[in-house]
């Protein structure tokens, strides 16, 4: 008995020592854990708390809350589309947020995405995006791949890590068995695009309303974790946390524009903003806020070293779209060093928090403020005062109050269309590697065409020729060239005799007869060459100039002067004053059949000659002048003298050249009317004194 009552003695007295503790244990206040805000452009904070969702002003007051039936996430901030509409993540599904309106008093949820899931892998969201200008929502399940949905809930498409491709992989090309998407998606609004990276850090470009890949850059030599931020100014950026380095890619090509370093980061999902001005900044646990151009030049804010301040959360971008705001803690007992590549930040315990805002485009500071100031009765005064408060939420609350801002709000829109008006036009060029032989290769092209077009021109008009539709070809070309070549004997024949006559300084009347035969005969070849055996075309109707001189009135006179300054001149008469008015005329014809030319002189060129005299020197000239003159004195003096004026205009006047005259195969001087017609030829030749 003893020990069982020594037993109940020892409980009971343990008993009375717990309601002991019990009274003297003091009475703890709940608080909540609020996850990853999201400040919207109406000024309000979205966030959520275990199973609640709620929307704050910017005082701190709660404006509206829905109780929902899933736990949220807390690392993974809401998102909101262009109607209101706020989209969030909570156990593994996408829970669509319907704020109050005067329709509907209540704020409303359901469920947008994750009923249709099967148990077959992980189910894990991984992260979600919305696209503001095509109205899509796009979602990462961890081993099932990217989905696009439609705000309605319509799945438009999904797409894997791998492509197969005329029976190529693309993507995962390290390895597939493990290869999948890792990181949120997002969406750059000005090009259209997605981007998404796997576990072997390569980073993916799709397009929105088509699952097809763009380009896949392999980034594994850098990191395989990487976190992405679209610009929407024509570059994307990726960052490695690890390695504390941000790389600036094209968005069409995904090539590596520029590269730099960092400070290190406090998280590995550290994420930096883009401004308006295509300005990219993140903060560092060295206490500075880096920001970078799209050209890649830095500033670093603050200017002087704090070197006991750290900053460790992501800044966030200020309702105009040109201001950044960050926050830096001022830690107690902070110590840093470099062992090989990585930086190593340690401290005690944070002592006081600072908030700025700036431009970092100017490099402007507008504003800084503490939290021990004005903030602390700030959150003892308001709904906050509830929640367990860290610097993303107090930062978010400092943005959705604008606070030291002067610059006006913007919409989302109007933020867009001025970050998008930086990317510059990409334009396309084939000349990637050796662009000199690329050059000549294009005018080797070029020449190679127009020699084409010309034979095919030639070809259209050589065998269009009616002429060799009964012709062989071959003999046409050979006769063509036979005459051809006479034609150049003719011509280097002439050309001798004219020589040798300058030369020797008289003109016979034999190498004028001969001259005359030559180029008669050349100038035969030369119209069956222009006519019978052209490559042109056969549609010429054409009429020679006349053989024989030019006679307007009764008589006219030729003159020429050799080297030694001797004249000669030839006259002729007419003898009828009726055939003044009809000038000798030579007509040529050709026809489409190929028939060679005629050549043939009017009726009245047999009585055209009269009288032709050759003298040798201008005395012989003049007297036959004075015998003519005479001889032809009638009626009419007045306008034979006119007529004489007309005829020996020309006999006294000595050039610098000489002209062969006309002469007459058979006698010299004149003859009867109905002696035999007499053969005209005329040729010019060139001399010098």
């Amino acid at each position: 008995m003893a020990p069982i009552i020594l037993l109940l003695l020892f409980l009971f007295r343990a008993s009375d020592a717990m309601k002991l503790l019990r009274a003297q244990e003091p009475i703890r206040k709940t608080t909540y854990r609020l996850s990853k805000p999201l400040v919207g452009d109406n000024g309000r904070i979205y966030t959520c708390s275990e199973r609640n969702f709620f929307a704050f002003e910017s005082n701190g007051s709660i404006a509206w809350s829905v109780h929902i039936n899933y736990t949220c996430y807390v690392d993974i901030a809401p998102i909101q589309d262009e109607f209101g509409k706020v989209y969030l993540v909570a156990e593994n599904k996408i829970l669509k947020i319907n704020p109050p309106n005067a329709r509907n008093p209540e704020s409303t949820f359901e469920v947008f995405f994750g009923d249709t899931l099967t148990t077959e892998g992980s189910n894990k969201i991984s992260g979600m995006a919305v696209s503001v200008i095509s109205s899509l929502v796009f979602i990462t399940v961890e081993n099932r791949g990217l989905f696009a949905y439609t705000l309605r809930g319509q799945r438009l498409w999904s797409a894997g890590p791998v492509l197969y491709r005329s029976g190529y992989r693309i993507g995962c090309k390290r390895n597939i068995t493990d290869c999948y998407f890792t990181s949120a998606p997002v969406v750059d609004q000005c090009e259209a695009s997605v981007y998404i990276s796997n576990t072997y850090g390569e980073l993916y470009s799709l397009g929105i309303r088509n699952p097809q890949f763009k380009w896949i850059q392999d980034l594994s030599e850098f990191d395989k974790l990487l976190t992405i931020t679209p610009g929407n100014n024509g570059l994307v950026y990726v960052i490695f946390p690890v390695k504390a380095l941000l790389l600036a890619l094209d968005v069409s090509t995904g090539n590596i524009l520029w590269q730099k370093n960092i400070g290190p980061l406090s998280t590995t999902d550290c994420s930096p903003t883009v401004d308006s001005n295509g300005w990219i900044s993140i903060g560092s646990l060295d206490g500075f806020l880096y920001s970078f151009s799209p050209s890649g030049v830095l500033r670093k804010f603050p200017k002087a070293n704090v070197l006991d301040s750290v900053v460790l959360v992501s800044p966030l971008l200020d309702c105009s779209g040109y201001a950044i705001y960050f926050s830096q803690t001022v830690m107690e007992g902070k110590i840093s060093r470099t062992i090989g590549d990585f930086t190593y930040i340690s401290a005690m315990k944070p002592k006081n928090v600072v908030f700025t805002v700036l431009v970092p485009d100017t490099g402007s500071v507008y504003w800084s403020g503490t939290y021990t100031g004005q903030f602390a009765s700030f959150l003892n005064e308001s709904n906050l005062q509830h929640f367990t408060m860290d610097e993303r939420i107090l930062l978010a609350f400092v943005t959705a109050g604008n606070m030291g801002n002067p610059l006006s709000c913007r919409t989302t829109r109007q933020k867009l269309t001025s970050s998008c008006s930086l990317a510059k036009p990409t334009h396309l060029s084939i000349y990637t590697e050796n662009e000199r032989t690329i050059l000549l290769f294009l005018l080797f092209e070029s020449l190679v065409l127009i020699v084409l077009v010309c034979v095919v021109r030639f070809c259209c008009i050589f065998w269009r020729k009616e002429k060799l539709k009964d012709q062989n070809l071959g003999k046409f070309l050979e006769e063509r060239r036979s005459l051809r070549i006479r034609k150049k004997e003719f011509d280097r024949t002439i050309t001798e005799l004219e020589q040798k006559a300058a030369e020797e300084e008289a003109l016979t009347l034999d190498v004028m007869e001969k001259l005359g035969d030559l180029m008669k005969e050349r100038d035969g070849i030369e119209r069956e060459l222009s006519t019978t055996y052209s490559l042109g075309r056969d549609k010429c109707k054409s009429v020679s100039k006349s053989i024989l001189p030019p006679s307007d009135d009764k008589a006219k006179s030729f003159s020429f002067k050799s080297r030694k300054q001797e004249s000669a001149t030839i006259f002729h008469t007419l003898s009828d004053p009726d055939t003044s008015s009809r000038k000798g005329t030579s007509e040529y014809s050709c026809n489409d059949s190929g028939s060679s030319g005629s050549f043939s002189s009017s009726s009245s060129r047999e009585n055209q000659a009269k009288n032709l005299v050759y003298y040798e020197d201008k005395e012989s000239a003049l007297k036959a002048k004075k015998k003519v003159e005479s001889d032809e004195a009638g009626p009419s003096n007045s306008s034979a003298g006119i007529l004489k004026e007309k005829y020996w205009q020309s006999a006294a006047v000595a050039t610098s050249g000489f002209t062969h005259p006309l002469y007459v195969d058979g006698e010299k001087g004149g003859g009867s009317s109905s002696s035999k017609s007499n053969w005209l030829k005329r040729r010019t030749l060139s001399s010098t004194n």
